[in-house]
């Protein structure tokens, strides 16, 4: 999907001015709103923002208030990356 957000001129302008990247900004705060909400789970945050880890999908997301918990889904992804460090070790 494409989004495409309208945003006046003298504000656009303002936020080129202030903000590294406004479109980035724009997706972390979307991700954010979605996960504080429960739409997003924490692996869906990081894909959507192309991160490679859910370390830093936590750090985009605490940098935005919506501190990260722990779903059922989660403890079952972490369970499966410690077993399969463990059975590598």
């Amino acid at each position: 999907m494409k989004m495409v957000l309208e945003i006046p001129d003298e504000i656009s302008d303002e936020l080129s001015r202030k903000l590294d990247n406004p479109a980035r900004a724009a997706l972390e705060a979307l991700a954010a709103a979605a996960y504080g909400q429960n739409v997003l789970s924490l692996e869906q945050v990081r894909r959507l923002l192309g991160l490679e880890t859910s370390w830093a999908a936590q750090a985009v997301l605490s940098k935005h208030g919506s501190w990260p918990g722990m779903s059922v889904e989660d403890l079952r992804d972490d369970m499966a990356v410690l077993e399969t460090l463990r059975a590598s070790a």
